[in-house]
């Protein structure tokens, strides 16, 4: 599910930026360059830093401008086309605030079933609800056709949405995934750039573990010379988002219970490689063995549209480029 403005599918903004400036892995960096000299737990990601610093420019008195945390698809066409953004593709333009929503958060009385009674205990709560601004709305791709248009159930109380048909919705995302499967294809060092939360689930021990990163991504730069380099050199996220579903009782279809909570890591990561690397649950190739119910539920998790990536060519940074 993403956003949508003025019938422009909106994608939210790559987290390896800093301001205007895009971020280098350390093993990446021109041979001369002092962080080499860094020390850092090679059982991690290579840490992430800006390749070369900005002149002090002493006239130079404006402002940091607001950075939009989502782009339009023109936008994210330039960057998987390995194009560098200008400030006028990452900037806020007027009246455009940085995000396309408001929090508010609101009270509410939980009341004794059958009654009008506030209840004895927990019978006061507060939510947060999200109200998206004036012009805003939101885009989802499903796998079938529907009459529309039509209402569908937004939300787990029951609120209905108006559901319309849009080409160019559609045409956009169509010419960012061929774009994304033609970089995939040429292979050599990408980005993988995560557009939808990603669930990276693992059961270790009957516990679920999830992480910022695929499990079946194997570190580039391995700790012990007896193990297998693998293509994940580094990683750009930022706080895990916390998704808490709901299991639908056996007995009473009607009825559900709180699922186990997990914890996704946000859209907008960037994930460096050395080379494309599909995930577990989207290789074609993939044998289930004994780890066939971890593949079932993968696939099944990528189905409802979560870790969807968009992989982009790396193109180092140029001193000076805007």
């Amino acid at each position: 599910m993403f956003l949508c403005r003025e019938r422009t599918l909106y994608l939210p903004r790559p987290l390896n930026y800093v301001g205007q400036r895009p971020l280098t892995p350390v093993p990446w960096l021109e041979d001369n360059h002092p962080c080499h000299q860094m020390v850092w737990n090679r059982r991690n990601p290579a840490p992430l830093v800006v390749a070369h610093r900005q002149s002090d420019n002493p006239d130079q008195t404006k402002t940091e401008p607001e950075y939009r945390q989502h782009l339009p698809a023109d936008v994210v066409f330039k960057l998987l086309a390995g194009e560098a953004l200008t400030t006028q593709d990452l900037s806020c333009p007027e009246p455009e605030s940085p995000q396309p929503w408001t929090v508010e958060t609101r009270s509410h009385n939980s009341l004794e079933t059958g009654t009008r009674q506030v209840k004895d205990t927990d019978g006061y709560f507060v939510e947060n609800a999200i109200r998206l601004h004036s012009g805003w709305s939101l885009a989802v791709a499903v796998d079938q056709l529907i009459d529309c248009p039509t209402t569908l159930r937004l939300g787990g109380e029951g609120h209905r949405a108006l559901l319309e048909r849009c080409q160019e919705l559609d045409d956009q995302w169509q010419k960012l995934q061929q774009q994304s499967q033609a970089n995939f294809a040429q292979g050599g060092r990408s980005l993988a750039y995560l557009v939808t939360p990603g669930v990276f689930e693992r059961v270790s021990n009957g516990q679920a573990l999830c992480r910022a990163y695929p499990w079946e991504w194997k570190l580039a730069h391995p700790v012990n010379s007896n193990q297998t380099a693998g293509n994940l050199v580094s990683v750009a996220t930022a706080k895990a988002l916390p998704i808490g579903g709901r299991l639908r009782d056996r007995e009473d279809a009607q009825s559900s219970i709180p699922a186990p909570q997990v914890f996704a890591a946000p859209p907008g990561s960037v994930y460096y490689l050395e080379q494309p690397q599909p995930l577990y649950a989207d290789d074609p190739e993939a044998k289930p063995g004994s780890q066939g119910k971890a593949l079932a539920r993968a696939r099944r998790i990528r189905q409802l549209g979560y870790s969807e990536l968009l992989w982009m060519p790396y193109v180092p940074h140029v001193e000076g480029a805007s």
